[in-house]
């Protein structure tokens, strides 16, 4: 299709998958990509896979394009290099020509991961999303300190995150073990749900946060319970399921690629396979992973540059030792601060290097 064969966009189905207004963009930095691309049309990164993009434009509706020429090179860390996690993902809204991705518009919000090789990469899970739904099974699954992590993780990106215990009806002591576990992160004001994902009426207390327009993204283990939610939320079966191994409660990826899904509520969903890295990126704050309380208490400290180890006056310690605060939760912060401060010094580097190439 040539790009003056494009029909106008329509903003009214636009909306259905999440566009922000009800006609052209709004955002100054919208309108000047939409003015330095006359023949463009908006749509939505629905899928993305190594040879292109589906795109959607409307609920239900999808389309393959290609990604502009410089995505399509190897990812470098250099001046005029496209960085991984400046090329679109899922969720990201995009002009094109009907053939081709013509320009991405700036995101308003994006979950990260740094990518696992030698060299710094950020990897993007999700963009433009609303809500984290940090999926976790009632079952051998269940780990708070992964949870901390997600939530170190989510926060980073400027998402609004929501824990969500699968399998409640598996075992009827675990639900209430599991919420008096994650305490110290509902005292913080993260909403801590568990349900039977398998159970749509169930799935509905997901509601308050799937309104017509808004964007959520499943993230969590294989086999915690993802695709089955977005199932039930949908209302039927969409997604594939599996099931997780006795012995360990470890699922299979049932689910192998990100995909955007458009509710019956007005909501898109984005799926996500299940993920055993997640790494720092080194832009996190540790206060919007759930440890903002730990980060007011080390404020009272009497160094200013406390470890929390041994150091006399440390008001963490003092915490610990007196019943204020769970040790392995400190731990876990204090393993968290030192792989943020890494990954921090490690994007240091890297941009010092594109500097250096200019």
């Amino acid at each position: 299709m040539r790009a003056m064969d494009l029909p106008a966009p329509d903003y009214t189905a636009l909306q259905r998958i999440g566009w922000p207004w009800a006609g052209p963009p709004e955002d100054p930095a919208w309108q000047a990509l939409f003015e330095r691309h006359p023949e463009g049309r908006p749509a939505r990164v629905s899928e993305q896979h190594r040879t292109g993009y589906v795109l959607a434009d409307a609920p239900d509706t999808g389309f393959r394009v290609e990604s502009p020429p410089e995505w399509q090179r190897r990812p470098v860390f250099t001046a005029d290099g496209v960085p991984l996690h400046e090329r679109a993902a899922v969720g990201d809204w995009v002009l094109h020509d009907g053939r081709r991705i013509l320009a991405m518009l700036p995101r308003r919000t994006a979950i990260k991961r740094a990518a696992a090789g030698e060299h710094y990469q950020q990897q993007v899970i999700a963009a433009n999303v609303d809500t984290a739904f940090v999926v976790c099974g009632l079952d051998a699954d269940f780990n708070p300190r992964r949870i901390e992590r997600y939530l170190l993780l989510v926060g980073g990106g400027g998402v609004q995150p929501v824990v969500v215990l699968t399998k409640a009806d598996l075992n009827g002591e675990a639900p209430g073990l599991a919420l008096e576990a994650l305490e110290d992160l509902r005292a913080l004001g993260v909403p801590v749900l568990a349900l039977n994902a398998k159970d749509p009426q169930a799935a509905a207390a997901l509601s308050p946060w799937l309104a017509p327009g808004c964007t959520a993204v499943l993230v969590g283990s294989s086999g915690a319970g993802k695709s089955t939610l977005t199932n039930s939320l949908l209302g039927r079966e969409r997604m594939k399921t599996g099931e997780v191994r006795a012995s360990d409660s470890r699922g299979r990826h049932t689910t192998t690629h990100r995909a955007l899904v458009p509710l019956p509520s007005g909501a898109c969903l984005v799926d996500t396979p299940g993920m055993r890295e997640l790494k720092p990126t080194g832009e996190e704050e540790l206060a919007d992973g759930g440890f903002g309380d730990i980060e007011e208490l080390a404020t009272q400290c009497r160094f200013n540059d406390c470890a929390h180890h041994s150091e006399p006056g440390c008001a963490v310690r003092a915490a610990v030792e007196d019943g204020r605060l769970d040790p392995g939760r400190v731990a876990n912060y204090l393993k968290l601060r030192e792989e943020v401060a890494g990954a921090a010094e490690r994007l240091a580097q890297r941009l010092a290097q594109k500097a250096d190439t200019r």
